[in-house]
């Protein structure tokens, strides 16, 4: 088995061997990712004369944190229940957690810190609920890992690779997270929203957003499908740096910081910003971002 399975990575192409002296036959499939690599193998070990059942939704998955991209494979798209009009494999990373796609359960802290410090042979599963573009609900398992991966030009970039397998109707899964918030941290944040407001988890190394904690600030370029690439204005990041460094001295800091907007020109936005761990070793920034004259 493990041949086979080595030999359908290789190759990315099913495979169909016999085993065991005819009286056994082992189908390997591929699960591919956008662009190629395959993270996972499907394997159906059964008689001759038996046909292999449909195999259960999965798809594989993986996350440049190195260039702060996220790419779903198309098989991915399927099990999210996406048309494939509409289908996109790459996305910003930030984009993962938004459009409530993703129920996330109480690890949710912990897959973040696994982006933040991308340390490799870190690894980290889960069950969440996936919520489909048809509105139904699935459990979902998922099962990520860190490596480090060569590009063409030399470069070392740190990849986030994954597999996401569809475990059946959320609500008949007890890992599932349930519709509603049942974490009193989650309850707490949907209590302070706030119009006029718009709170963000900020990777205080990159300056890059994570995710949105309430609906996207209307007008800030933050996803991968702008014009150019989300950004803090050049002659703004000095005022960055000293707020980050405020932020590890008194755990809070406050400023006026230009941000790249969706018609690729700068719109000035408001920021508080508050120290969070996202576990014990590791810490990002809670920012709320309000428009200047709103107070």
């Amino acid at each position: 088995m493990l041949i086979l399975i080595a030999r359908v990575v290789e190759t990315g192409e099913p495979l169909e061997v016999a085993a065991t002296a005819g009286k056994r036959r082992i189908i390997g499939h591929p699960l591919a990712t956008y662009g190629g690599g395959v993270h996972g193998v499907y394997v159906w070990v059964g008689r001759p004369d038996e046909e292999p059942p449909p195999r259960d939704p999965a798809g594989a998955w993986h996350i440049n944190v190195t260039q702060h991209i996220s790419s779903r494979s198309d098989d991915l798209l399927r099990l999210y229940g996406t048309s494939a009009e509409n289908w996109r494999n790459q996305h910003d990373l930030a984009e993962l957690f938004a459009y409530g796609r993703l129920q996330t359960n109480s690890d949710e802290s912990k897959a973040l810190a696994l982006l933040v410090n991308a340390t490799v042979g870190n690894e980290h599963q889960a069950t969440w609920t996936v919520t489909r573009d048809d509105g139904v609900r699935r459990a979902a398992h998922f099962a990520c890992r860190c490596v480090e991966v060569r590009t063409g030009a030399g470069r070392i970039e740190r990849i986030v690779r994954g597999i996401t397998h569809d475990i059946g109707a959320a609500d008949s899964v007890p890992a599932a997270p349930p519709p509603a918030p049942v974490l009193l941290a989650q309850q707490v944040l949907a209590a302070e929203a706030t119009s006029g407001r718009w709170r963000a988890i900020v990777d205080l190394r990159t300056m890059r957003l994570l995710r949105w904690i309430d609906d996207p600030m209307p007008g800030v370029a933050w996803k991968l499908d702008v014009a150019r690439r989300p950004a803090i204005h050049r002659e703004d990041l000095r005022t960055a740096a000293k707020m980050s460094e405020e932020l590890a001295s008194s755990g809070r800091a406050c400023g006026p910081l230009r941000l790249r907007s969706e018609r690729d020109d700068w719109m000035e936005v408001s920021v508080e910003a508050a120290l969070m761990l996202l576990d014990q070793h590791t810490i990002a920034a809670l920012v709320t971002l309000t428009l200047p004259d709103s107070g």
